[in-house]
């Protein structure tokens, strides 16, 4: 009962502790009079698993009202497990220059019919439609067979080296130097396309044979952070903007022209008119968030360096949309046109100093993701200015993009009951 009192004394009252400064503001500086150098070595394992629904518009029924009506289709899962290697050095006072490079060991992705679903009653296996709009001779009346979209069940495999990422960050405002101001930081990181190609037509299944992770766009990433101390806790606050930028080499459907033309609605208008590789190829999506959270420390021995700390933070993201590689996009082997969707959730962690030079860091997350359709290909443009979109088969207006069987309006697929959750556990060694 003591020691319990001393601790919520400590949350209460606010006893004093070292000068720490909460994760989201850390920061190396050099060249202090009394800290000439300062470098940290972050080695952090992280598996990140994304779950949804995945439902299809429809049409009602002949005999029912009119309307639309939404068919559940496929459970998707999606696990991501990697080693964060990250390096942060002080250049100068509150100057910080760092370097990442993440080792992906797997990204692996797996799709099944839901219990309302079956190869009897699936739209997905039992499809009529080419991807140009036509209907295979034969299937609506049952005399032929039909053309699935893909096969249910069908997992993926990739993996490999990910993008190299840089950044600067710099403290503008260290409540370690002065204690009547708030640790106030602003950065950018900047991501290299460095990891190799992602073929979005590339076959998958495979697991000795695991695709690439690479998607080729420049991702610059402005942000800001601040952090306050008062007593043994310290709220914080972290707003950033993300900014993509389509790299060379970037990934096209229309690549799949020659080798594959039947998935592509209009292959023929590839390359032609205003359907050159940067209107058919990846467009990244712009994202913005911001979190903010507390650090609460209920032990602290100073004299050793050893900290005892919980951290509870609320998070909320915004992605754009954009035509890229999303849930869908390696059982249909092509990039898709996502709508906007929002990110709401929260994160719960725990930091450990064992001494001054070693910490220990172990945190889960969790996301909801809000509804969105992941098949929305827009149908094409008014090439000629006449006023409307030419629909019709050989038209310059058709995007090679879109695919009747599912980009249309009634037919697409959506993601909904999103979920993310993240684990990290990592280690710093700080010189």
């Amino acid at each position: 009962m003591h020691r319990l009192r001393v601790v919520l004394a400590a949350l209460t009252l606010g006893a004093p502790f070292a000068a720490t400064a909460a994760d989201i503001t850390r920061i190396a500086s050099s060249l202090e009079e009394d800290d000439p150098f300062d470098l940290f070595i972050d080695v952090g394992f992280e598996r990140t698993q994304n779950r949804a629904k995945i439902i299809r518009e429809q049409l009602a029924p002949t005999g029912q009202p009119a309307g639309r009506r939404d068919a559940s289709e496929l459970w998707y899962k999606g696990v991501d497990a990697r080693l964060n290697l990250e390096l942060s050095v002080g250049l100068y006072r509150d100057l910080e220059f760092s370097f990442a490079l993440p080792v992906v060991f797997s990204q692996n992705e797996r799709w099944d019919f839901t219990s309302n679903s079956s190869p009897e009653t699936s739209t997905i296996t039992n499809n009529c439609l080419n991807a140009n709009g036509s209907v295979i001779p034969g299937c609506l009346e049952g005399s032929a067979p039909g053309s699935a979209l893909f096969d249910v069940p069908q997992e993926s495999f990739r993996g490999g080296l990910g993008n190299m990422r840089f950044g600067l960050a710099y403290a503008f405002f260290n409540q370690e130097k002065d204690e009547t101001k708030p640790t106030w930081i602003v950065g950018l990181e900047y991501e290299a396309p460095t990891a190799k190609l992602r073929d979005a037509a590339a076959d998958t299944t495979n697991s000795d044979s695991r695709g690439n992770i690479g998607d080729r766009i420049h991702k610059y990433q402005l942000y800001t952070a601040f952090s306050r101390r008062i007593g043994a806790a310290e709220p914080y606050f972290k707003a950033h903007y993300t900014i993509p930028v389509r790299g060379p080499g970037a990934y096209s459907n229309c690549a799949q022209k020659d080798s594959n033309p039947d998935n592509l609605g209009a292959p023929d208008n590839c390359f032609t008119g205003p359907w050159n590789r940067k209107e058919t190829g990846i467009n990244a999506p712009h994202t913005a968030g911001m979190l903010f959270g507390v650090e609460l420390v209920p032990f602290n021995r100073p004299a050793k360096s050893q900290r005892f700390a919980l951290d509870v933070r609320g998070i909320g993201n915004y992605v754009g949309s954009g035509r890229y590689y999303n849930e869908l996009s390696a059982a249909l082997r092509k990039l898709l046109t996502s709508e906007d969707y929002f990110q709401v959730g929260g994160m719960l962690g725990v930091t450990a100093n064992a001494s001054q030079a070693f910490q220990i860091r172990a945190s889960g997350m969790f996301l909801y993701n809000t509804n969105h359709a992941l098949t929305a290909e827009d149908p094409g443009r008014d090439v000629n200015n006449d006023g409307g979109v030419d629909t019709q088969p050989g038209s310059p207006d058709l995007n090679p993009n879109f695919d009747w069987r599912y980009d249309l309006v009634s037919r697409r697929f959506l993601a909904v009951e999103s979920t993310t959750f993240r684990f990290d556990l990592s280690a710093t060694f700080s010189f």
